[in-house]
C-alpha cells in the first residue's frame, strides 16, 4: 500500500550540468566536499539564496 504522507516522497533527483557528485550516506555528506576548491557556496532553497562559508576559523556561517 502507498504511503500517502508527503515528507515520505523520495527525494528531488540530483540537477545535472553541476560538474561535481557529492555522495550522500545514511543522510550525512562531508563538508570538506561542498567546499573543493572554494570557501563559499550558494544554496538555494525554494525561491530563496543562502550562502554557506567557511571561515578562517573552520566554522561554517549559514547567511540569508
Amino acid at each position: 500500500m502507498a504511503d500517502s504522507d508527503p515528507s515520505a516522497s523520495a527525494p528531488a533527483p540530483p540537477r545535472t550540468g553541476g560538474g561535481r557528485k557529492i555522495d550522500l550516506v545514511a543522510d550525512k555528506l562531508d563538508s570538506r566536499d561542498l567546499f573543493v576548491g572554494t570557501r563559499e557556496i550558494t544554496i538555494t532553497h525554494g525561491e530563496h539564496s543562502y550562502r554557506l562559508r567557511l571561515t578562517s576559523q573552520n566554522k561554517l556561517i549559514l547567511t540569508k
